[in-house]
């Protein structure tokens, strides 16, 4: 065993016997998230930002919105794509270069929880059908990684989207002309919210810091609408979970999510 796995061992079995006990390193309840604080309009240049404080976690959404040729099987539909990278300012392990499995992985959970919750209602960015519709892209960069990014990029991304307008279009000979200075709102029709949770032991805590993220046997990210309806769910860690932790895991997502949601709108009220 090397230094680092020493030390990653004792701080397991510190985390584990905490947890037995009930509690966890940084006193959370088990189903408790880190404090989360959203600051929108962030980036004045995009047509949506915002900025995710979750714990000590940080990310910065940016959207832009611009005229596409839509996908060729998607000609009544606009489009949404969510990317994320993190900052080598973000954590001492940030290799530049290109983004490596976990990055790649955390831009698709980011972008389908959004895209499957049905957020924004596609049919209606629609310029000229089959031939232009509007684009959104939503851009995390993680400034501050302690863990869990993948909630927080997440937030930072729903909230970014929520506070975004859309430049308005005029059809001229099908072809789409900017009407300067005017915008429309994002047709928005539910917030999704993930919630990620670890498997540590016998025990699932929900929002894992660093520490717990280095540590877990097992993760799942459910992300739910503002219906309470489980929209998204993805898993990943060496291991699995039972069918009761399953469940479980469900409810926590569904309960934990509407007090995030709620945190969401506050955050996106009045743009």
């Amino acid at each position: 065993m090397g230094h680092n796995s020493v030390i990653d061992q004792l701080k397991k079995n510190q985390i584990v016997d905490l947890l037995n006990e009930g509690n966890r390193l940084d006193g959370r309840k088990f189903d408790e998230h880190r404090s989360l604080t959203i600051d929108t309009n962030v980036i004045p240049k995009a047509e949506g930002s915002a900025r995710a404080r979750l714990g000590d976690t940080e990310v910065v959404a940016g959207v832009k919105v611009q005229v596409e040729k839509p996908f060729p099987d998607t000609g009544d539909k606009g489009m949404l794509i969510c990317t994320a990278e993190i900052l080598p300012i973000a954590h001492p392990s940030v290799e530049t270069g290109p983004p490596g499995p976990p990055v790649v992985e955390l831009a698709r959970v980011v972008d389908r929880g959004i895209r499957e919750s049905g957020m924004i209602d596609m049919k209606k960015l629609v310029l000229v059908e089959n031939k232009a519709v509007i684009g959104i892209f939503s851009d995390n960069s993680v400034t501050d990684h302690d863990g869990n990014l993948f909630d927080a990029c997440s937030y930072a991304s729903t909230a970014a989207i929520l506070s975004s307008k859309i430049p308005k279009y005029e059809i001229k000979d099908e072809v789409p002309v900017l009407v300067e200075g005017e915008f429309t709102e994002t047709p928005i029709t539910t917030i999704p919210v993930s919630v990620t949770m670890a498997r540590i032991g016998e025990h699932i805590v929900v929002d894992p810091n660093s520490d717990e993220w280095m540590i877990m046997d097992a993760r799942i990210t459910i992300t739910t609408n503002s219906d309470g309806n489980i929209v998204a769910l993805q898993k990943g860690g060496s291991d699995g979970f039972t069918y009761e932790q399953l469940v479980k895991c469900s409810e926590i997502s569904i309960s934990v999510g509407s007090k995030i949601r709620e945190i969401i709108k506050q955050s996106t009220q009045g743009n």
